[in-house]
C-alpha cells in the first residue's frame, strides 16, 4: 500500500490541471500514487495528461455524471493508505510539503492542514485555522485539498453522494466526524496547498444551501431550527465582529486562568 492516492479531477481546465500536475509531479515525496479523473474535455487538456503521462499512476478522459461521480471513480481506483483530493487549479503548496506532513507517523483518520487562497486583488491570504464542532461545520467545512482522508473510511461510510452536486464532501465530514466519531488531527503549522479562489458553492448559493438543508433534514433533522437561525447570525457583520474579538481574547485568557 502507498501512502497516499492524490486524485484530481478535471473539465475543460487545460492551465488549471497543468499547474496542478506539476505540483504533484515535482514533490520530493514518492510514496504516492497520482490519479487523474477527466470528464472529456475537449480544451487540450487530454494531450497535457499525455504529455505528464509517466509520471501518472492512472488516468481515464470520459463523460461523468458530475464532480462526485468523477471523485468515486477516483476513489474506487486508488490505492493509498490517505487520499487528497487536488482539484484542476489547485496546487500543492511547494515541492517539499508532502515529505514534511510524513516526517512524523499519522494514523488519524482525517489530516487537516492550512491552505491558502487569493483574494480579489490576487494576494495570496493564508486561511485560519480549522476548529472542528458543529457550530463552525452550520456555516463551514473542511478544505478538500488541504485534507487528507483514510481511504477506508470510504468503505465505513460509504462514497461520496452523487445526488448532491456541491455539498457531498461536506456532508461526508460530517458524518465522519459527528456520527462514525472519526479521528482527527489538526496540523496548523502546516499550509499544504493553494486553492482557487471560489469553488463550485460559490457559484449558487441557494442550491449549496438547499443541498445542506437536505443533508440536515435527512442525518441531523433536530437541528433544521438551529440551522436557519445561527446561518443569520453568523453571517451577520456583528456576529462575525463579536467572534473576532473573541478569538483575539481566548488566548489572552489562557495566560492568566489555570
Amino acid at each position: 500500500m502507498v501512502k497516499l492516492s492524490i486524485i484530481t479531477i478535471n473539465y475543460n481546465n487545460k492551465n488549471g490541471l497543468e499547474k496542478t500536475i506539476e505540483s504533484v509531479v515535482n514533490q520530493t515525496f514518492s510514496d504516492i500514487e497520482y490519479i487523474v479523473i477527466d470528464g472529456g474535455s475537449e480544451d487540450g487538456s487530454v494531450e497535457v495528461i499525455k504529455q505528464y503521462s509517466d509520471k501518472i499512476t492512472y488516468w481515464v478522459s470520459e463523460p461523468d455524471e458530475g464532480i462526485y461521480n468523477a471523485m468515486n471513480k477516483g476513489i474506487l481506483r486508488a490505492k493509498g493508505e490517505y487520499c487528497l483530493f487536488l482539484n484542476s487549479g489547485d496546487f500543492l503548496a511547494n515541492n517539499e510539503v508532502l515529505y514534511k506532513l510524513f516526517e512524523v507517523e499519522r494514523q488519524e483518520d482525517l489530516l487537516i492542514c492550512r491552505f491558502y487562497r487569493r483574494n480579489d486583488e490576487g494576494n495570496r491570504i493564508e486561511m485560519k485555522e480549522q476548529k472542528i464542532t458543529f457550530l463552525e461545520f452550520y456555516v463551514s467545512s473542511l478544505p478538500h485539498a488541504a485534507t487528507l482522508i483514510k481511504r477506508n473510511l470510504f468503505e465505513k461510510i460509504g462514497l461520496y453522494n452523487e445526488n448532491n452536486k456541491i455539498v457531498s464532501d461536506w456532508e461526508f465530514f460530517m458524518e465522519a466526524l459527528f456520527i462514525h466519531r472519526s479521528s482527527h488531527f489538526v496540523i496548523d503549522d502546516l499550509f499544504l496547498s493553494e486553492q482557487e479562489k471560489e469553488g463550485i458553492s460559490a457559484s449558487s448559493m441557494s442550491l449549496h444551501l438547499q443541498e445542506r438543508k437536505n443533508v440536515l433534514k435527512n442525518k441531523f433533522p433536530l437541528f433544521i431550527d438551529d440551522y436557519r437561525l445561527l446561518r443569520f447570525y453568523m453571517t451577520s457583520k456583528t456576529f462575525r465582529r463579536y467572534k473576532q474579538l473573541i478569538e483575539v481574547l481566548l488566548p489572552i485568557r489562557k495566560l492568566f486562568v489555570k
